[in-house]
């Protein structure tokens, strides 16, 4: 994840009053507000892209053995996203280990889904492969502090938050479609 120029400095500006409490201005605290609904969008955006990533996965292993290599291209990027081998996976790859990047993955696997029953089993928790999903900020602490002899009330609202300046990517201009490599053409004999 990459923060614009203007991010950075909210983020420096929030960073500084969490560590030094004094009251923040308005415009602060909706610049943070703002923030943090960018980064919401771009966790939110993760998972979207992790599920893309994941049922593209599931398409090619159901049309294996024609889809060999756009599945372990997506084996593999999969794998570098932490994905967890599913016993399909593990099958499908020993159906195909005479190659040697399936042979190569088939081991990769293994080793991966072992570690994993093997955590389950000493009853410690597997790390999540995509991040859990985090509450809204509401407010930060020490940010709008009310005068001493003033009660304090929650802000209201301030309606919708404009879109951040970048707008999040669509799963198909991160992963563009796979378009299948044409084979030569058969020459006939005579």
């Amino acid at each position: 994840m990459a923060f614009s120029a203007d991010e950075l400095r909210v983020l420096r500006r929030a960073l500084a009053f969490a560590l030094h409490p004094a009251p923040l201005p308005d415009e602060d605290v909706q610049d943070c507000l703002r923030l943090a609904g960018s980064v919401d969008e771009v966790v939110g955006e993760a998972g979207r892209l992790r599920a893309f990533l994941l049922a593209d996965l599931a398409r090619y292993r159901e049309a294996l053995p024609g889809s060999l290599s756009g599945y372990l291209e997506l084996l593999q990027d999969a794998l570098a996203a932490g994905y967890d081998p599913r016993p399909e996976d593990l099958a499908a790859l020993r159906a195909l280990r005479g190659g040697p990047l399936a042979a190569a993955l088939l081991e990769r696997c293994q080793v991966i889904a072992e570690r994993s029953v093997r955590a389950r089993l000493a009853g410690r928790a597997v790390p999540a492969t995509a991040p859990a999903p985090r509450s809204r900020l509401l407010a930060l602490p020490g940010g709008r502090a009310a005068e001493p002899d003033e009660p304090r009330t929650p802000p209201a609202p301030a309606g919708p938050v404009p879109p951040s300046e970048r707008p999040a990517p669509k799963p198909s201009e991160v992963f563009p479609p796979r378009r299948p490599v044409p084979r030569p053409a058969q020459r006939a004999a005579g």
